[in-house]
């Protein structure tokens, strides 16, 4: 029962959003040929957990470390900035490092996929997610497929983790086969946890999903406590 009001659950905040978002002006392009992605799309089965994709990110004089070359600027660009009362305190965002990601089971509905995109602790200190993960969808050799993700106008919460702990943000698209938009099957998602750099790659193990038409957005929630299962 408890696996069943969970689903429920999930489900519904993932169409809420989408109602919502269906009241705002789209604003990712259609293109699939862009040659560097963004991060913000989805369709998968469960995912293992992983670790950070090597990076050739250069380090600048501060130390600190740039975007790599070919992620998505959306990867890099990827929370809300908190009010002053949400805010965590200085130093206790999580960074890569710190994080496995990983994609939950579809809990599909009304002609819609929707999938929570999980990051979990795997420090030993307690650490804060606020906002959205930066998501890109990319073929084998990194390119982006399909346009940027479109965000729900959800207000975001800062999620706290313990070590162990997880918080997982819903990603939802058409069902191409009742939208028409046309597909392709990526080889991986890229996942970036809020105000970082540095993407986490997870196996796309799902097929295909939607890359051109005007079906084609992809819809994000922002992060919640726990795996969303």
């Amino acid at each position: 029962m408890t696996n069943r009001s969970l689903g429920v659950r999930r489900a519904a905040l993932l169409a809420s959003s989408v109602a919502m978002l269906g009241l705002l002006a789209g604003c990712g392009n259609g293109d699939s040929t862009a040659s560097a992605p963004r991060t913000e799309s989805g369709t998968a089965a469960p995912a293992t957990a992983t670790t950070p994709p090597p990076s050739d990110a250069a380090t600048a004089s501060d130390g600190t470390t740039g975007a790599p070359s070919g992620v998505p600027t959306d990867a890099v660009s990827n929370s809300l900035t908190p009010s002053a009362s949400q805010s965590p305190a200085s130093g206790s965002r999580c960074h890569t490092s710190e994080l496995s990601a990983s994609v939950g089971r579809n809990n599909p509905g009304a002609g819609q996929e929707n999938f929570p995109v999980v990051l979990t602790n795997e420090s030993s200190r307690g650490c804060t997610l606020y906002g959205y993960p930066g998501t890109a969808f990319v073929d084998a050799s990194g390119k982006q497929l399909g346009p940027d993700p479109k965000r729900s106008s959800a207000d975001p919460e800062t999620v706290t983790l313990k070590p162990g702990q997880s918080a997982w943000a819903g990603l939802s698209f058409a069902n191409p086969e009742v939208s028409g938009a046309g597909t392709a099957t990526p080889a991986a998602l890229l996942v970036t946890p809020p105000d970082e750099e540095d993407p986490l790659k997870v196996v796309w193990k799902a097929g295909e999903v939607p890359v051109s038409g005007t079906e084609a957005s992809v819809r994000l929630i922002p992060f919640s406590p726990g795996t969303g299962a």
